[in-house]
């Protein structure tokens, strides 16, 4: 079964569960799922859809620190339930460990030496991590192993 498609059976279950909290955010997703094929024409594989869920947890975490900022506690915790939902869609998430060996092998592996690499490396390890580790973590652990 299809990440989307999972996606849709979580949504019918909520339905049946009387779980509205969980359904709007399902219902989100699907929408943002929805509009991604209709704009694009395309059939979205489970790499698209994890890409797509991994975009609106950023969101979701950038309002909650907005709302903290704003004194709005119930906004916060609003967006903070919807994050767990989120995350229930996205694969395991690689340690910090994990992440540092693999942009190094990345940047072993296109004999990358400076600064100036950061782009090319960026984009082989985006290829390879997407949806696996958060991005702002692994653009620190390329700038590293470019550093030094």
């Amino acid at each position: 079964m299809s990440l989307k498609d999972q996606i849709t059976e979580d949504m019918k279950t909520a339905m049946r569960a009387k779980d509205s909290e969980r359904l709007g955010t399902i219902r989100l997703l699907l929408a943002a799922l929805k509009q991604k094929e209709v704009d694009e024409r395309v059939l979205l594989d489970d790499t698209a859809v994890v890409a797509i869920v991994d975009k609106l947890i950023k969101q979701r975490k950038d309002s909650i620190e907005a709302f903290q900022k704003a004194e709005r506690k119930d906004l916060a915790d609003k967006e903070a339930a919807e994050l767990v939902v989120l995350q229930a869609y996205l694969p395991a998430r690689l340690s910090a460990e994990e992440v540092t060996a693999a942009v190094k092998a990345i940047v072993t592996e296109l004999g990358a030496s400076g600064p100036g690499d950061m782009g090319k490396v960026m984009g082989a390890v985006k290829a390879k991590l997407a949806g696996k580790a958060d991005m702002g973590q692994v653009s620190a652990a390329v700038k590293a192993a470019l550093a030094g």
